[in-house]
Protein backbone atom coordinates (compact mmCIF):
# COMPACT_ATOMS: atom_id res chain seq x y z
CA UNK A 1 0.00 0.00 0.00
CA UNK A 2 0.85 2.90 -1.09
CA UNK A 3 2.21 5.80 1.63
CA UNK A 4 0.37 9.27 1.55
CA UNK A 5 2.18 12.18 1.43
CA UNK A 6 1.12 14.56 4.40
CA UNK A 7 -0.05 17.30 2.04
CA UNK A 8 -2.48 14.08 0.41
CA UNK A 9 -3.74 13.76 3.87
CA UNK A 10 -3.82 17.17 4.45
CA UNK A 11 -6.41 17.38 1.06
CA UNK A 12 -8.46 13.92 2.30
CA UNK A 13 -9.40 15.72 5.39
CA UNK A 14 -10.62 18.92 3.91
CA UNK A 15 -12.56 17.22 1.70
CA UNK A 16 -14.24 15.10 4.41
CA UNK A 17 -14.91 18.03 6.32
CA UNK A 18 -16.35 20.46 4.11
CA UNK A 19 -18.81 17.55 3.19
CA UNK A 20 -19.29 17.50 6.50
CA UNK A 21 -20.50 20.61 6.86
CA UNK A 22 -22.61 20.64 3.71
CA UNK A 23 -24.56 17.28 5.15
CA UNK A 24 -24.97 20.20 8.42
CA UNK A 25 -26.42 22.88 6.19
CA UNK A 26 -28.73 20.57 4.39
CA UNK A 27 -30.22 19.26 7.51
CA UNK A 28 -30.45 22.18 8.90
CA UNK A 29 -32.32 23.84 5.65
CA UNK A 30 -34.38 21.00 5.80
CA UNK A 31 -35.04 21.24 9.65
CA UNK A 32 -36.32 24.91 8.98
CA UNK A 33 -38.80 23.88 5.92
CA UNK A 34 -40.22 21.34 7.62
CA UNK A 35 -41.02 23.84 10.86
CA UNK A 36 -42.03 26.95 8.80
CA UNK A 37 -44.17 24.98 6.92
CA UNK A 38 -46.04 23.24 9.74
CA UNK A 39 -46.12 26.53 11.45
CA UNK A 40 -47.83 28.14 8.58
CA UNK A 41 -50.43 24.66 8.96
CA UNK A 42 -50.96 25.50 12.38
CA UNK A 43 -51.55 28.82 11.91
CA UNK A 44 -53.85 27.72 8.86
CA UNK A 45 -55.90 25.32 11.27
CA UNK A 46 -56.20 28.11 13.81
CA UNK A 47 -57.70 30.30 11.11
CA UNK A 48 -59.80 27.72 9.88
CA UNK A 49 -61.50 27.35 13.67
CA UNK A 50 -61.65 30.87 14.72
CA UNK A 51 -63.71 31.33 11.02
CA UNK A 52 -65.87 28.39 11.96
CA UNK A 53 -66.58 29.80 15.10
CA UNK A 54 -67.26 33.32 13.64
CA UNK A 55 -69.76 31.62 11.57
CA UNK A 56 -71.89 29.74 13.68
CA UNK A 57 -71.89 32.74 16.00
CA UNK A 58 -73.89 34.62 12.96
CA UNK A 59 -76.27 32.20 12.23
CA UNK A 60 -77.16 31.95 15.99
CA UNK A 61 -77.82 35.54 15.36
CA UNK A 62 -80.10 35.09 12.00
CA UNK A 63 -81.95 32.29 13.32
CA UNK A 64 -82.61 34.63 16.55
CA UNK A 65 -83.98 37.32 14.41
CA UNK A 66 -86.03 34.51 12.51
CA UNK A 67 -87.37 33.50 15.96
CA UNK A 68 -88.14 37.08 17.05
CA UNK A 69 -89.95 38.13 13.70
CA UNK A 70 -91.93 34.70 13.83
CA UNK A 71 -92.93 35.23 17.57
CA UNK A 72 -94.47 38.94 16.24
CA UNK A 73 -97.52 37.31 15.72
CA UNK A 74 -98.09 38.48 12.49
CA UNK A 75 -100.50 37.26 9.85
CA UNK A 76 -97.53 36.86 7.00
CA UNK A 77 -97.97 36.90 3.53
CA UNK A 78 -97.29 33.33 1.86
CA UNK A 79 -94.10 35.34 0.04
CA UNK A 80 -92.67 36.02 3.09
CA UNK A 81 -93.64 32.04 5.21
CA UNK A 82 -91.89 30.58 2.37
CA UNK A 83 -89.06 32.83 2.22
CA UNK A 84 -88.72 31.62 6.64
CA UNK A 85 -89.07 28.42 6.05
CA UNK A 86 -86.13 27.84 2.92
CA UNK A 87 -83.23 29.85 5.95
CA UNK A 88 -84.50 27.79 8.13
CA UNK A 89 -83.45 25.18 5.93
CA UNK A 90 -80.21 26.81 4.76
CA UNK A 91 -79.56 27.33 8.46
CA UNK A 92 -79.61 23.83 9.45
CA UNK A 93 -77.23 22.58 6.23
CA UNK A 94 -74.88 25.26 7.67
CA UNK A 95 -74.78 24.38 10.77
CA UNK A 96 -74.40 20.23 9.44
CA UNK A 97 -71.47 21.74 7.05
CA UNK A 98 -69.48 23.93 10.41
CA UNK A 99 -70.02 20.12 12.50
CA UNK A 100 -68.54 18.27 9.98
CA UNK A 101 -64.96 20.15 11.12
CA UNK A 102 -63.76 19.23 7.45
CA UNK A 103 -63.73 21.83 5.29
CA UNK A 104 -61.79 22.48 2.40
CA UNK A 105 -60.83 26.24 1.86
CA UNK A 106 -63.67 26.30 -1.14
CA UNK A 107 -66.21 24.95 1.23
CA UNK A 108 -65.43 27.44 3.67
CA UNK A 109 -65.79 30.80 1.16
CA UNK A 110 -68.96 29.18 -0.12
CA UNK A 111 -70.28 28.72 3.55
CA UNK A 112 -69.42 32.69 4.12
CA UNK A 113 -71.00 33.76 1.04
CA UNK A 114 -74.53 31.41 1.73
CA UNK A 115 -74.09 33.11 4.88
CA UNK A 116 -73.90 36.69 3.69
CA UNK A 117 -76.46 35.82 1.57
CA UNK A 118 -78.66 34.90 4.18
CA UNK A 119 -78.13 38.09 6.68
CA UNK A 120 -78.94 39.89 3.61
CA UNK A 121 -81.92 38.05 3.08
CA UNK A 122 -83.10 38.44 6.76
CA UNK A 123 -82.32 42.22 6.64
CA UNK A 124 -84.99 42.33 4.29
CA UNK A 125 -87.28 39.80 6.09
CA UNK A 126 -86.72 41.78 9.30
CA UNK A 127 -87.73 44.98 7.18
CA UNK A 128 -90.93 43.47 5.28
CA UNK A 129 -91.78 42.83 8.72
CA UNK A 130 -91.53 46.00 10.78
CA UNK A 131 -93.07 47.87 7.58
CA UNK A 132 -96.17 45.30 8.19
CA UNK A 133 -96.17 46.04 11.88
CA UNK A 134 -96.14 49.65 10.77
CA UNK A 135 -99.44 49.13 8.53
CA UNK A 136 -100.79 46.89 11.46
CA UNK A 137 -100.49 49.70 13.70
CA UNK A 138 -101.79 52.68 11.60
CA UNK A 139 -104.92 49.85 10.75
CA UNK A 140 -105.85 49.88 14.37
CA UNK A 141 -105.10 53.53 15.41
CA UNK A 142 -107.62 54.26 11.68
CA UNK A 143 -109.88 51.30 13.48
CA UNK A 144 -109.70 52.81 16.71
CA UNK A 145 -110.25 56.19 15.15
CA UNK A 146 -113.69 54.78 12.90
CA UNK A 147 -114.61 53.08 16.52
CA UNK A 148 -114.81 56.29 18.52
CA UNK A 149 -116.02 57.86 15.47
CA UNK A 150 -119.04 55.50 15.16
CA UNK A 151 -119.73 55.48 18.91
CA UNK A 152 -119.83 59.17 18.75
CA UNK A 153 -122.30 59.65 15.99
CA UNK A 154 -124.37 56.53 17.67
CA UNK A 155 -124.74 58.28 20.58
CA UNK A 156 -125.16 62.13 18.42
CA UNK A 157 -127.83 59.61 16.65
CA UNK A 158 -129.44 58.85 20.11
CA UNK A 159 -129.55 62.36 21.71
CA UNK A 160 -131.00 63.44 18.34
CA UNK A 161 -133.90 60.80 18.41
CA UNK A 162 -134.73 61.43 22.10
CA UNK A 163 -134.89 65.29 21.40
CA UNK A 164 -137.02 64.27 18.01
CA UNK A 165 -139.45 61.99 20.05
CA UNK A 166 -139.33 64.77 22.78
CA UNK A 167 -140.49 67.22 20.14
CA UNK A 168 -143.12 64.89 19.10
CA UNK A 169 -144.46 64.54 21.96
CA UNK A 170 -144.68 68.27 23.09
CA UNK A 171 -146.32 68.95 19.38
CA UNK A 172 -148.56 66.08 19.62
CA UNK A 173 -149.45 67.34 23.07
CA UNK A 174 -149.76 70.90 21.73
CA UNK A 175 -152.02 69.55 18.68
CA UNK A 176 -154.60 68.25 20.77
CA UNK A 177 -157.90 69.46 21.13
CA UNK A 178 -158.14 71.82 24.26
CA UNK A 179 -161.34 72.69 25.94
CA UNK A 180 -161.96 76.45 26.22
CA UNK A 181 -165.05 76.57 28.63
CA UNK A 182 -166.91 73.66 29.68
CA UNK A 183 -170.76 73.83 31.25
CA UNK A 184 -172.34 70.40 32.68
CA UNK A 185 -176.07 70.58 33.97
CA UNK A 186 -178.94 67.80 34.93
CA UNK A 187 -181.89 68.50 32.51
CA UNK A 188 -185.48 66.59 33.14
CA UNK A 189 -186.69 65.20 29.77
CA UNK A 190 -190.53 66.24 29.06
CA UNK A 191 -193.21 64.58 27.49
CA UNK A 192 -193.29 66.95 24.93
CA UNK A 193 -189.39 66.96 24.08
CA UNK A 194 -188.26 69.90 25.72
CA UNK A 195 -185.58 70.38 28.92
CA UNK A 196 -185.83 72.04 31.76
CA UNK A 197 -182.69 72.36 34.10
CA UNK A 198 -183.15 70.24 37.80
CA UNK A 199 -180.94 69.97 40.89
CA UNK A 200 -183.10 67.02 42.25
CA UNK A 201 -181.08 63.32 41.37
CA UNK A 202 -184.72 61.78 41.68
CA UNK A 203 -185.86 64.04 38.70
CA UNK A 204 -182.78 64.67 36.40
CA UNK A 205 -182.71 62.39 33.03
CA UNK A 206 -180.22 63.48 31.76
CA UNK A 207 -176.72 64.88 31.86
CA UNK A 208 -176.03 67.45 29.26
CA UNK A 209 -172.29 68.87 28.94
CA UNK A 210 -171.46 71.90 26.48
CA UNK A 211 -168.04 73.28 25.57
CA UNK A 212 -166.27 75.64 23.46
CA UNK A 213 -162.55 74.23 21.79
CA UNK A 214 -159.53 76.93 22.50
CA UNK A 215 -158.12 77.77 19.65
CA UNK A 216 -155.20 75.69 18.44
CA UNK A 217 -153.30 76.48 14.81
CA UNK A 218 -151.93 73.24 15.12
CA UNK A 219 -154.62 70.82 16.46
CA UNK A 220 -155.60 69.08 12.65
CA UNK A 221 -158.71 70.45 11.02
CA UNK A 222 -160.93 67.35 11.20
CA UNK A 223 -162.99 64.73 13.50
CA UNK A 224 -162.14 64.29 16.76
CA UNK A 225 -163.01 61.67 18.78
CA UNK A 226 -164.60 62.76 22.44
CA UNK A 227 -164.64 60.42 25.16
CA UNK A 228 -166.75 60.95 28.35
CA UNK A 229 -166.26 59.54 31.68
CA UNK A 230 -168.84 60.00 34.49
CA UNK A 231 -167.98 58.99 37.93
CA UNK A 232 -170.71 58.58 40.17
CA UNK A 233 -170.92 59.45 44.07
CA UNK A 234 -169.39 56.27 44.82
CA UNK A 235 -166.24 56.57 42.92
CA UNK A 236 -168.17 53.86 40.24
CA UNK A 237 -167.78 54.50 36.48
CA UNK A 238 -171.03 54.45 34.44
CA UNK A 239 -170.18 52.23 31.94
CA UNK A 240 -172.37 52.38 28.18
CA UNK A 241 -171.71 51.08 25.11
CA UNK A 242 -170.81 47.83 26.07
CA UNK A 243 -167.76 49.54 28.35
CA UNK A 244 -165.17 49.67 25.03
CA UNK A 245 -161.99 50.73 25.48
CA UNK A 246 -159.65 53.52 24.60
CA UNK A 247 -156.45 55.25 25.65
CA UNK A 248 -155.88 58.80 26.97
CA UNK A 249 -152.47 59.60 28.94
CA UNK A 250 -150.91 56.09 27.77
CA UNK A 251 -153.08 54.36 29.80
CA UNK A 252 -156.48 52.28 28.68
CA UNK A 253 -159.63 52.97 29.96
CA UNK A 254 -163.24 52.36 29.86
CA UNK A 255 -165.33 55.43 28.39
CA UNK A 256 -169.21 56.26 29.40
CA UNK A 257 -169.80 57.74 26.40
CA UNK A 258 -168.44 58.53 22.57
CA UNK A 259 -168.86 61.09 19.98
CA UNK A 260 -167.46 63.13 17.31
CA UNK A 261 -166.79 66.82 16.62
CA UNK A 262 -165.97 68.27 13.85
CA UNK A 263 -163.02 71.12 14.38
CA UNK A 264 -162.47 73.66 12.28
CA UNK A 265 -160.70 75.89 14.67
CA UNK A 266 -163.70 78.11 14.66
CA UNK A 267 -163.52 80.49 17.79
CA UNK A 268 -166.81 80.08 20.37
CA UNK A 269 -168.02 77.33 18.32
CA UNK A 270 -170.36 75.26 20.80
CA UNK A 271 -170.41 71.40 21.08
CA UNK A 272 -173.02 69.62 23.20
CA UNK A 273 -172.57 65.96 24.88
CA UNK A 274 -176.55 64.37 26.10
CA UNK A 275 -176.09 61.44 27.83
CA UNK A 276 -179.35 59.97 29.24
CA UNK A 277 -179.10 58.25 32.44
CA UNK A 278 -179.03 54.14 32.48
CA UNK A 279 -179.70 53.93 35.89
CA UNK A 280 -181.49 56.25 38.29
CA UNK A 281 -179.33 59.39 39.72
CA UNK A 282 -177.88 59.40 43.05
CA UNK A 283 -177.72 62.78 45.62
CA UNK A 284 -174.13 63.53 45.70
CA UNK A 285 -171.97 64.93 42.98
CA UNK A 286 -170.77 63.54 39.57
CA UNK A 287 -167.07 64.32 38.24
CA UNK A 288 -167.59 64.47 34.16
CA UNK A 289 -164.01 64.32 32.83
CA UNK A 290 -163.29 64.39 28.60
CA UNK A 291 -160.65 63.07 26.60
CA UNK A 292 -159.25 64.04 23.13
CA UNK A 293 -156.68 62.86 21.16
CA UNK A 294 -155.08 60.79 23.51
CA UNK A 295 -154.93 63.84 26.42
CA UNK A 296 -157.38 64.85 28.97
CA UNK A 297 -159.06 68.08 27.60
CA UNK A 298 -161.20 68.96 30.73
CA UNK A 299 -163.06 68.47 33.70
CA UNK A 300 -166.33 69.07 35.36
CA UNK A 301 -168.41 68.46 38.11
CA UNK A 302 -172.21 68.37 39.03
CA UNK A 303 -173.91 67.83 42.30
CA UNK A 304 -177.15 66.34 42.49
CA UNK A 305 -180.07 66.82 46.02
Amino acid sequence: MENDSPEQVLTKDSNKFYFLILCIVALLGSNIYVYVNGKKSDDKIITLTDEKSRMEIEIDRIEAELDRTKNSYLDLSTELKEGQEVARLKITELRTQLKQGKLTQQQLARAQKEIKDLKSFVSTYTANIKKLENKNVSLEIQRDSLQTTVANINERTSILEKENSDLNAKVKVAAALKIANIVVSAVRLRKNGKESEVTRASTAGRIKVRFTIADNALATKTTHDIFMRIIDPNGNLLIADGGSLFTANDDEMQYTYKTTIDFDNTYGKLFSIDWDKTVPFQKGEYAIILYADGYTVGKVTIALR
